[in-house]
């Protein structure tokens, strides 16, 4: 699917306009941002986003919001079927202020399918300002999901939060990374909860199972993945998956 940018369009008196887009795997979307608020939803491929403040991961038949004004980069990771909505800021008050992936139901994709299907050469009819309407009223209840990977303001604690999302390990500890970085563990515990929102332990775990998302999408095995990420066995670390998200990490990608 091919749509025109939307820079190409941000001027219609609609609030809001869908376009569709096909990336091929690895294709990279170099850092910008938008006028309005944006959406996106895949079919398939999976979505890597990045902003100054963090990472998230969104997986086929899920969504990703993003504020007007923030800038970020995308990264697909497959071949990304991706379809997305670009919402007037009057009309994305109630939407979250920070980049967000959303549980995106069967009803809200055929919405999204259907405002993008709308001629954008034509005058809004009744038909289509209701359909408009209805799909906003939609993206304001949509769930969130914990799939982002927030990093501290912290300079120092910022670039050891990028080496380990480049080479993660569930077995690093507290005690590696304050030594490392000349800090106490009550100081590096304190510090790195106020600046993330999460414990490292938490935050460890969420790198990990990102990364693991984004590995598997690639091909690779859940064997390999378990080894890679420091799990004893493959059982291990679906389990922890499967507490996480609820669903083993095939059936969760929908590669089973």
């Amino acid at each position: 699917m091919r749509s025109p940018r939307i820079d190409k369009v941000d001027h219609l008196p609609r609030p809001v306009i869908g376009l569709g887009h096909d990336y091929a795997d690895g294709f990279l979307i170099e850092p910008h941002e938008h006028r309005r608020g944006q959406l996106m939803n895949a079919t398939s491929g999976l979505i890597v986003l990045t902003t100054p403040e963090g990472k998230w991961v969104m997986p086929p038949h899920r969504g990703m919001w993003i504020p007007a004004g923030v800038r970020h980069s995308v990264r697909a990771v497959g071949l990304v079927r991706m379809q997305s909505l670009y919402v007037e800021t009057d009309r994305a008050e109630a939407m979250p202020l920070h980049c967000q992936v959303v549980e995106v139901t069967s009803f809200m994709r055929s919405l999204i399918g259907e405002v993008v299907g709308l001629s954008l050469d034509m005058e809004a009819d009744g038909r289509s300002r209701a359909l408009m309407d209805l799909t906003l009223y939609e993206v304001e209840r949509l769930p969130s999901l914990p799939l982002s990977l927030p990093f501290p303001s912290d300079e120092r604690l910022a670039k050891k939060c990028r080496e380990f999302v480049g080479q993660p390990n569930i077995h690093q500890t507290i005690d590696d990374w304050s030594r490392e970085l000349g800090m106490s563990r009550r100081a590096f515990t304190r510090i790195f909860r106020q600046q993330t929102g999460l414990s490292f332990v938490g935050w460890r775990q969420q790198a990990c199972l990102l990364s693991a998302l984004l590995q598997l999408s690639a091909g690779q095995s859940v064997t390999s993945v378990a080894m890679e990420l420091g799990y004893e066995n493959p059982a291990a670390f679906t389990i922890m998956f499967k507490r996480a998200f609820g669903k083993p990490p095939l059936t969760y990608l929908g590669l089973r």
